[in-house]
């Protein structure tokens, strides 16, 4: 069997004056040496009506993290504070494209922003600053340009009793990485919470009608992959519906086939 087609959106990102597609290297790492993977980057036109066309060639989608934020009106939120990074072309790439995926049954799993994205594309809302809502920890990465610092163990979440996490990796909890200071303020219709911080945020969600893998984490199972069997739990639970999807295509172009 070939190895699956995994799709990653790309940031905008300004390289001198220049606008670039981009994705980081880890999640692509990850998506190829954990998920077992090839990759293919999606570029962020803003243009929904490309997904349909897109969605064939792929046996997954994974969302990544980002420096950049989904821009609050699309979730009803306050205009951000002067200087917060947006990608308004990931935006009008990303929403869209998580509703065609899910429609779809392609799996999908979202990391950070793209935690971010599938809430909001749901119709869920986000704190944009999580540390000073009333009764909340702060959730952002510590001051350091140290990367092992940056993406260190930062605080505990609860995986949920008999969830995708537990069942995974027969454990109920795990210690995370945290870089982020925006969170789920609530939660989508449609999403079950899969793990929580020690002050209820939602870290993981699975989409609970999907008929294929959805699911989100709030952290970096990325970094460092292969060292955490908690992120390779996840990252092999994503590849294994990935390579399922890939059989039932395979299955079905026989029959057509024949």
């Amino acid at each position: 069997m070939e190895q699956v087609v995994i799709g990653i959106p790309c940031d905008i990102k300004l390289i001198g004056a220049h606008p670039y597609h981009a994705a980081g290297d880890k999640y692509i790492d990850a998506a190829r040496g954990g998920a077992g993977g090839s990759v293919l980057l999606i570029p962020a036109l803003g243009d929904a009506s490309l997904a349909p066309e897109l969605l064939d060639m792929f046996d997954g989608i994974l969302l990544t993290g980002s420096l950049s934020n989904v821009e609050p009106r699309h979730y009803g939120g306050d205009p951000s504070r002067p200087g917060t990074l947006h990608d308004p072309e990931r935006d009008r790439t990303t929403l869209p494209l998580v509703r065609h995926v899910l429609a779809a049954g392609i799996p999908l799993l979202g990391i950070c922003r793209g935690l971010q994205e599938i809430n909001v594309a749901l119709g869920g809302e986000l704190y944009q600053h999580v540390h000073e809502a009333p009764g909340m920890n702060d959730h952002r990465e510590p001051a350091s340009t140290e990367l092992e610092t940056l993406y260190g163990p930062s605080h505990t979440v609860r995986f949920c009793p008999e969830g995708a996490l537990q069942r995974w990796t027969g454990c109920g909890s795990a210690i995370v990485n945290s870089l982020h200071h925006q969170g789920i303020k609530r939660l989508a219709d449609g999403l079950k919470a899969e793990a929580t911080a020690e002050d209820g945020l939602v870290e993981a969600f699975s989409v609970t009608d999907s008929p294929a893998f959805a699911f989100a984490v709030q952290w970096h199972p990325e970094w460092h992959y292969a060292d955490n069997p908690v992120s390779m739990a996840i990252l092999r639970a994503f590849g294994d519906a990935c390579r399922e999807r890939q059989a039932r295509r395979a299955a079905s172009a026989r029959f057509v086939g024949e």
